[in-house]
């Protein structure tokens, strides 16, 4: 971890106990973290940082479970189990807490490429981007105008839809590292569509990962698909 890492994990980790000190006294926050009141003070004040150890343990362990706990409360599931994620999706500081939390919690490798579909994941795509410091590309049901060549990875739903998913031919390069991102994981096939577009790129898998996973079966079917980490903030 280089000196720029090491510093933007601290600044994220006063970003997580600032978060948490909105609900909570010191004395609260203190119990919760296992850190002194007196700390976490000059901590969410500004006056220090924390240091990168301990920037890590809250940013991996602190940071994960609250972030969890924020996301289930900002989710709504209708009678038919339809998820509302707009509260999240469209709050882009919170998606920036998601991303080092990300990064740190799960055992990703650092990509070259953040890979999402198009439209919703973007936003989740563009923090972790962001945060990595690589490129954001997102794969669409149509083919832009200009564009000459592209990937194509197309799948028959069990409903008797054709999906298919188009992605610029020069997004990735051969050999290249790709996390594969989306807000939401159902029955996998829109992540398994992704997973295909990084296999005909020949380039490698760094991860799976979803803000919520809606069941187990997505994710399951991601895992059957690659050896890489997969994983979801949150299960609804």
């Amino acid at each position: 971890m280089n000196r720029a890492e090491k510093a933007a994990l601290q600044l994220r980790a006063v970003d997580v106990l600032r978060m948490l000190k909105e609900t909570r006294t010191y004395d609260e926050l203190a119990a919760t973290t296992g850190l002194p009141a007196g700390d976490l003070n000059r901590y969410v004040n500004g006056h220090v940082l924390p240091g990168v150890d301990r920037a890590g343990d809250v940013v991996e362990d602190l940071g994960r479970e609250a972030l969890a706990a924020e996301l289930d409360a900002r989710i709504r599931v209708d009678d038919e189990g339809y998820v509302d994620n707009t509260a999240t999706v469209f709050d882009q500081p919170f998606l920036d807490l998601v991303a080092p939390v990300v990064a740190n919690a799960f055992a990703f490798g650092r990509p070259d490429v953040v890979l999402t579909a198009a439209t919703d994941g973007i936003t989740l795509a563009a923090s972790l981007a962001s945060y990595y410091g690589t490129r954001c590309v997102y794969a669409k049901k149509r083919k832009e105008t200009a564009v000459e060549e592209f990937i194509e990875a197309r799948e028959r739903l069990e409903s008797g839809i054709q999906l298919t998913y188009y992605l610029p031919e020069s997004a990735i390069d051969p050999g290249e590292s790709v996390l594969v991102v989306d807000d939401l994981i159902r029955s996998g096939e829109t992540q398994e569509l992704l997973l295909d577009i990084v296999e005909t790129a020949d380039a490698d898998v760094a991860g799976v990962f979803a803000l919520i996973a809606a069941g187990e079966d997505g994710i399951e079917r991601a895992r059957e698909r690659t050896d890489a980490p997969v994983g979801s903030l949150t299960i609804v």
